[in-house]
């Protein structure tokens, strides 16, 4: 099982930003010294109640902190996207984490963001599989020729290629059936968000795994997946972290208004319930044993652990990384 960093990248409303940009760089140190194999951060815009740095100016600044470690966007909103920004603002990634570079998609659930930024909610699918189709041909091909319903790009070369051959893999969010169903023969993996049960990871790999080998491709050659975690000192670890985790999860639900991606009665009522069928918290022996019954019972190779959230201090966020520097110690 390896371990990476889903970086925390937002904070409240009236937080000052001044000293964050320092404490995600010493975070990065700490994760790379704790033997943390990856890095990834989010991407939203409009973010109110929260604020929210932007993935790719911040990656390309913690890059230099991260050596070594695969570092990415976990995940960019494609469809509001132009995929020949994103595949060449990717390729320079790559380059700058000498070959290391994921990249993660998602089709995106606020329908805010759509109309703000003027894509059609509708058009979110066929946007998103198109955008995946100019990104593989400016990563692959010498002279690129794509007449599409939304992109042109005609007889142009890519600005450069990334420094690994084809491109760094591509891993793919969404959490029902019809988006699993689609990383499968878009995607080089299927990377759940932390909303979904483990039941479900189970179960929608096991989907995810049927459909590629239906269209007759290789298995994925990693089953990523996103939790929250909080190693704890002693006692009720959720205690801990209750109130800043809770305040996130209200936040993604009144984002979420009547999409149903995050599921607002949970949330609201039986917390420790969510909680404790979806994310990865307790003691160090506790999590150690959390993280390989997990990847026993789903398959799951790769787990990126989002370990603040706002409110969350940062000696409480190192401590923690710190932490699961031996609980890596103890799953090798």
């Amino acid at each position: 099982m390896k371990l990476g960093l889903y970086m925390a990248t937002q904070w409240r409303e009236g937080a000052d930003l001044g000293p964050e940009l320092a404490n995600l760089v010493e975070q990065t140190r700490v994760a790379k010294a704790s033997g943390l194999a990856s890095l990834m951060v989010g991407q939203h815009f409009l973010s109110s109640p929260l604020q929210m740095f932007q993935a790719m100016p911040l990656l390309a600044r913690l890059a230099a902190e991260a050596g070594g470690m695969r570092l990415g966007p976990g995940l960019l909103l494609l469809p509001l996207l132009n995929p020949v920004v994103v595949a060449e603002e990717t390729a320079t990634l790559d380059w700058l984490t000498g070959g290391n570079a994921i990249i993660g998609l998602g089709l995106g659930y606020r329908k805010e963001e759509f109309d703000s930024i003027g894509v059609p909610f509708r058009e979110r699918v066929p946007r998103f599989v198109e955008g995946v189709e100019v990104i593989r041909k400016l990563w692959r091909d010498d002279v690129v020729e794509h007449r599409g319903r939304f992109h042109t790009v005609s007889g142009v070369r890519a600005s450069l290629k990334p420094k690994r051959a084809d491109g760094p893999p591509i891993w793919m969010a969404g959490d029902v059936e019809a988006a699993v169903k689609r990383a499968a023969k878009l995607a080089d993996a299927w990377m759940p968000s932390p909303m979904v049960t483990e039941d479900e990871v189970r179960r929608l790999g096991a989907l995810f795994r049927a459909t590629r080998a239906e269209a007759g491709l290789p298995p994925a050659a990693e089953f990523p997946v996103i939790r929250e975690c909080h190693v704890g000192s002693s006692g009720n670890a959720l205690d801990e972290v209750r109130e800043p985790l809770s305040f996130k999860y209200e936040a993604y639900a009144s984002w979420s208004g009547d999409s149903g991606f995050v599921p607002a009665d949970g949330i609201r009522g039986d917390f420790d319930k969510f909680a404790r069928s979806r994310f990865i918290i307790g003691s160090e022996s506790e999590v150690v044993d959390q993280i390989g019954r997990y990847g026993d019972r789903t398959g799951t190779d790769h787990m990126l652990l989002r370990v603040q959230w706002p409110g969350l201090g940062q000696k409480t966020t190192l401590r923690t990384l710190e932490r699961l520097g031996r609980v890596v110690e103890k799953l090798r």
